[in-house]
């Protein structure tokens, strides 16, 4: 069974938050897994897939429903209440006492009124407004980060506000012919300003255009707008009581018209839009691009003539290592690396970024360097020295970079093992930096090698 575009946005924003507690070296390989199977099956890999991959080697299943069960529970719980004051409020529109008639116009300004609202609806949801943010999530701007959930909440709240206001507008239609069949109700029109009754009319019959050929009887004539004007201070005597109830037709129409099939469009665009919101943000998820990079990239780079899934011992530190990422920034660590032209030849898009960051750099400008990259997309290469211990120094920056930037950017440490050219790093080199990294418990942060200059001069050759 298919998962909705909401369901799997929760379940990998769920599963992106768990695989932060795991090491970078598990991920690689259970991701890489998936991607060859799908391979030999002949598929192409898909996050829905993924996800039933994962699940069907875990006894806890992810369970976002439960979640979404807020929002249901809220729209059933609100579709009653507007029935409720759909009927309350035709039978406000229909009061009547015998003294005055029901006047048309307050019932065409409360539909008007309506459709107003229904458009704000609909353009909150559209730009992502939320003004109610507060009361539906108290607390959550200061605690905890922003889950998928959070970032769906206009659409969710768009399509609660539209299936209630729809479940008003249909009991209010009920409620009207219902009213029509066991009432003698009297229609007519009234209005502060000096309006004719051809002016009235005019607007009547051109509200009227939509259903003119379906029920004729329906648009008012311009004999009964003429007749059934009133004043509140006017004669309340009428020669014929009978053409005043001929309004019905017009008003059930009217509130049809312009009230109950809005807001059922407006209702199936607000679950429409949800969708095409959910697929928007899985699409621009942070965690994804790790994820497809994992999916692409070996996890055992050899010279031998053995496969790929061919079991390597752990101790072997080129067994961790992953293939540098495509990346338009770099940051050189403590000095490392100086020879710009050969650090540039790492970077990819037409105006790469390189910066320094520790080392003799101050505090201050190691945030200034981490704020300048926060405004990058794509991933973040660290050149170090490999044949220099990582400090604390390093840990601590690498911390207040996920302070600055999303938990999810891949950020990949590169030691080298020579600067002038520059050289990978050697096994013993290594061994140290994979404890380092081991020891951040960040699954975002790959030791990855410097390219084969060999393989590339065969790709270019």
């Amino acid at each position: 069974m298919s998962k909705s575009p909401v369901t799997l946005l929760l379940d990998f924003d769920d599963q992106v938050r768990r695989d932060q507690n795991q090491s970078a070296l598990f991920l690689h390989r259970r991701d890489r897994r998936y991607a060859l199977d799908c391979r030999a099956q002949r598929r192409k890999p898909s996050l829905a897939g993924w996800l039933d991959h994962i699940d069907a080697h875990r006894l806890e299943q992810n369970q976002p429903d439960t979640r979404l069960q807020r929002w249901r529970r809220l729209s059933l719980w609100l579709l009653p209440v507007g029935a409720l004051l759909g009927v309350l409020t035709m039978l406000g529109l229909l009061f009547y006492d015998g003294s005055q008639q029901i006047n048309v116009t307050v019932i065409i300004g409360f539909v008007a009124l309506q459709g107003l609202l229904a458009l704000a609806t609909t353009v909150q949801a559209l730009v992502g407004w939320r003004p109610w943010g507060r009361l539906l999530s108290p607390g959550r701007e200061n605690h905890g980060p922003t889950t998928a959930l959070d970032l769906l909440q206009p659409q969710l709240a768009a399509c609660t506000a539209q299936q209630t206001a729809l479940a008003f507008t249909i009991a209010g239609l009920l409620t009207l012919l219902a009213m029509v069949v066991v009432q003698d109700l009297a229609f007519g029109w009234s209005t502060t300003l000096r309006t004719s009754a051809d002016s009235y009319g005019a607007l009547v019959q051109g509200l009227s255009r939509p259903w003119s050929l379906l029920w004729p009887a329906a648009v008012p004539s311009m004999e009964l707008v003429e007749q059934t004007q009133f004043f509140r201070l006017g004669d309340p005597r009428v020669s014929e009581p009978a053409r005043y109830g001929d309004w019905w037709p017009f008003v059930c129409m009217f509130w049809l018209t312009y009230a109950v099939l809005p807001r059922l469009l407006l209702t199936v665009f607000a679950r429409v839009h949800l969708r095409m919101q959910a697929r928007r943000l899985l699409r621009l998820h942070p965690g994804r691009p790790s994820l497809m990079h994992r999916f692409a990239t070996p996890t055992v780079e050899t010279t031998g003539a053995s496969g790929e899934g061919q079991t390597v011992p752990l101790h072997q530190p080129e067994d961790q290592l992953h293939s540098l990422p495509a990346s338009g920034a770099l940051i050189r660590w403590a000095g490392a690396a100086r020879d710009a032209d050969a650090v540039r030849t790492l970077l990819d898009g037409p105006n790469p970024r390189i910066v320094d960051a520790g080392g003799t750099a101050s505090l201050a400008e190691d945030r200034a360097v981490l704020d300048e990259l926060a405004e990058l997309p794509g991933p973040v290469i660290l050149l170090a020295r490999a044949w220099e211990p990582p400090t604390g120094e390093l840990a601590d920056f690498i911390q207040e970079a996920r302070r600055s930037w999303s938990r999810n950017r891949l950020l990949a440490l590169v030691p080298i093992g020579g600067e002038q050219p520059l050289e990978a790093s050697s096994t013993r080199q290594l061994a140290q930096w994979q404890r380092f990294v081991e020891r951040q418990k960040d699954a975002n942060l790959w030791i990855c090698q410097l390219p084969a200059p060999d393989l590339e001069a065969c790709q270019n050759g």
